[in-house]
């Protein structure tokens, strides 16, 4: 039973369908599409589009994005890869001759081809009911009319790790008056919502190929960049296997490589030979459990993982019960590793949404354009946010992750689904960059092994292992940061809350949903 006494929201519950996103007008839009006869996948698309306008720096269409699908709630689940490719000019030897030591995080180089117009248009076509016209219409009311900054966005918006005044088109709309918004005030993008309208009408053509095309391309060769109309016209999201683990009965999958979602995987698969049950779920010896297999998976993760289109990944190995049993020996659960390489993991602004309807179509969906206001580069007359995941590549031509001509970036954006006995259990998802991995774990072991509904679940306080110590957030009891910091970890306040996820569960007896959103982020979930 949940203790009232502590801070933190009801879960909330249902019978039809439910629907959990990080921003209240893309929850209300989900059901409203939901309540009009629209399915899940119609439902996810809507608010993903909707917090393309209302979270622009998080999210938009000149992003990325990943699906994993169950339909009617079967246990075989659906993926599809909406990530985009390098320009077909992009090679390490252009980069290394003129002078990089790195890919960029912002500007033209940063840019890969966005990937989301294309997979939303695929996943409507292939597995909604409604068409697109009706999923971008309350994106393009918003657009047009204008819509209230929430309280977290506009903190997101006071400090982006992207210089939004670099670039004079992206001043213009999101510093009006030559600084961001304030909670309340009422923002509007009427280049977008114009350019919203031609893809409602043509479809994907009206992304790829045309005016729209024709507009980001200029912007970005103007900049200096390597892409051509080819690149856009050619841009084409795939359908894909998950990648899968069994957690204490629970079948957890992902998205296979590019995505880092295999290092959730990894992170289970060692947790699994301890009995974080018996723990304390707020103490510092499953705490630190939890890091020590973050880092070990992590090490992997920059070691191996990339586009699978290009290079081999050894999932099955990294997978398999004797990888996890030689890994998790290095784990002592009384003192920090003191022999791994330092973790630099970036954060990023993303969105997650949750969607399962009255027929158990559930819906894992995330979207993106990684740092806020991604590469800082906007389409002048379309007022399109160019996503930074070219800056993920690797200019080292040894690494896998090498850049390469049409070649995907390691991800980090990965959605969740859990099944059990050939159902659908839940489709989750942790919002925030590197943190992901590490989200999702600490959500489900909060599940399966604490007990927890998935609200508790996700209110509970995070810690997080980057830059060589511990991030705790400031909900950590003060007797867990000792305990970490007696193992030997150094531990530090974040100046900005870990992650943010939502969930919806299912209860196949009693014919219910529960659903959950962070409180960390601006949004609700909301059932009928």
């Amino acid at each position: 039973m949940r203790d009232f006494q502590f801070p933190g929201r009801s879960p909330v519950r249902a019978t039809e369908a439910m629907a959990a996103t990080s921003h209240p007008l893309s929850t209300l839009a989900a059901i409203d599409m939901l309540r009009s006869g629209g399915n899940a996948m119609d439902a996810a698309v809507c608010a993903a589009a909707v917090q393309a306008v209302v979270e622009p720096q998080s999210t938009g269409i000149g992003g990325d994005c990943f699906v994993l699908y169950c339909p009617k709630g079967d246990g075989n689940v659906l993926a599809f890869n909406g990530s985009g490719r390098a320009p077909g000019a992009a090679t390490v030897d252009w980069y290394l001759d003129k002078g990089f030591n790195e890919l960029p995080k912002q500007g033209p180089h940063a840019v890969t081809i966005p990937g989301a117009i294309d997979a939303w248009c695929r996943l409507l076509d292939d597995h909604g009911r409604k068409g697109l016209a009706d999923a971008l219409a309350p994106a393009i009311h918003y657009a047009e009319n204008g819509y209230v900054v929430h309280d977290r966005v506009a903190f997101d918006w006071e400090d982006p790790e992207t210089d939004l005044s670099a670039d004079e088109v992206a001043t213009r709309i999101f510093l009006p008056g030559g600084k961001p918004p304030k909670p309340g005030d009422v923002h509007r993008q009427p280049e977008l919502a114009e350019t919203l309208r031609i893809i409602a009408k043509k479809g994907r053509a009206g992304f790829y190929e045309g005016a729209v095309a024709e507009d980001i391309v200029g912007r970005l060769r103007a900049l200096g960049g390597l892409h051509t109309l080819d690149d856009f016209a050619a841009a084409k999201g795939d359908c894909q296997t998950p990648v899968s683990t069994s957690y204490r009965g629970h079948d957890i999958h992902q998205m296979p490589p590019n995505n880092q979602g295999l290092t959730a995987l990894l992170m289970l698969n060692l947790l699994s030979g301890f009995d974080l049950g018996k723990l304390d779920p707020d103490g510092a010896a499953r705490q630190h459990l939890e890091i020590e297999a973050g880092r070990l998976a992590y090490q992997d993760r920059d070691a191996f993982f990339a586009d699978q289109d290009h290079v081999d990944v050894p999932v099955k190995a990294l997978l398999s019960g004797a990888y996890a049993d030689r890994l998790r020996s290095a784990i002592d659960p009384e003192r920090a590793m003191t022999d791994l390489p330092r973790l630099d993991l970036p954060g990023s602004d993303t969105v997650y949404i949750s969607v399962v309807d009255r027929d158990r179509n559930a819906v894992s969906f995330i979207n993106s354009t990684y740092y806020s206001f991604g590469s800082g580069v906007v389409g002048p007359k379309t007022g399109v946010v160019l996503q930074n995941r070219g800056s993920s590549f690797r200019l080292d031509p040894k690494h896998p992750n090498a850049i390469a001509p049409g070649k995907r970036p390691m991800h980090t954006i990965m959605p969740g689904m859990m099944t059990r006995n050939g159902r659908a259990l839940m489709p989750f998802g942790v919002m925030g960059g590197g943190y992901q991995p590490f989200g999702h774990v600490h959500l489900l072991t909060n599940m399966i092994d604490f007990g927890m509904d998935p609200q508790q679940a996700i209110d509970v306080a995070r810690v997080f292992y980057n830059h060589d110590v511990v991030e705790a957030e400031r909900s950590v009891r003060p007797d867990a940061i000792e305990g970490l910091r007696c193992r030997g970890h150094r531990v530090v306040e974040p100046d900005h809350p870990l992650g943010g996820g939502q969930a919806v569960l299912i209860d196949w007896e009693k014919g219910t949903l529960t659903g959950a959103s962070d409180p960390r982020k601006d949004g609700l979930a909301l059932g009928y």
